[in-house]
């Protein structure tokens, strides 16, 4: 419990931390910057990883000087789309061999059958909508795999959905990030994002609620 009470304060200090970690190790945070993208997109027992908070934090303090903002959103296109892509690779060939572990560390199997909803619902776009869903950004490309969608059509989503999520995002963080307010209210922020990054989710999860609650009523009224 202490560990995950000290692991929230982290991410909702993430700027902070970010701007220490920098000073200590210099060009090396880079490489820290881009394996953290990488493993959150392309490893599905890290879905836990900040994502839309490490990429605006990130271009907050490149408009600061701290980074150098061309190189972070190379870094950052390059860790998305290249951790997407091994996701799928595991996915397309061991999928069904790690699904039938039924218990996989750090991965609620809940999470896989909401992933496959939201693939239902929208499709081949999943893998570009998802870039803006916590925990959904995860599983996409891995639930894309076990589907053994076309290597083809996923690279195409996979390259603009890794291109936009790195653009808004980051310069997201660039233009806002050091307005005063945000920047001595970060945290809040950070709840923000993930508030609205959620939002999709939630109001998919209702409507399909919604839809199976009338397709019980009808299927009462009809048996009655």
């Amino acid at each position: 419990m202490e560990f995950v009470l000290w692991f929230v304060d982290q991410m909702l200090h993430f700027d902070k931390q970010l701007e220490i970690i920098q000073k200590d190790y210099g060009a090396w945070t880079y490489a820290l910057l881009f394996v953290i993208v990488f493993c959150e997109t392309g490893l599905i027992v890290t879905p836990f990883l900040p994502g839309d908070s490490l990429l605006f934090a990130a271009g907050a303090l490149a408009a600061s000087g701290v980074f150098s903002l061309p190189t972070l959103l190379i870094l950052f296109g390059v860790a998305a789309i290249l951790g997407d892509f091994v996701n799928y690779t595991m996915g397309y060939r061991f999928g069904e061999r790690i699904l039938a572990m039924k218990k996989i560390p750090f991965v609620k199997m809940q999470h896989i059958d909401r992933t496959r909803e939201f693939f239902q619902h929208y499709g081949n776009k999943t893998i570009v909508l998802a870039r803006f869903v916590p925990i959904v950004r995860t599983f996409a490309p891995f639930v894309a795999g076990i589907g053994q969608m076309s290597y083809q059509k996923f690279m195409a989503y996979n390259l603009v959905g890794g291109i936009v999520w790195v653009l808004s995002c980051t310069f997201a963080g660039y233009v806002f990030g050091n307005i005063p307010w945000v920047k001595g209210n970060f945290s809040i922020v950070v709840l923000g994002i993930v508030f609205v990054s959620v939002l999709p989710m939630a109001f998919e999860f209702l409507a399909a609620y919604r839809r199976k609650k009338a397709f019980s009523a009808t299927t009462e009224s009809s048996q009655s």
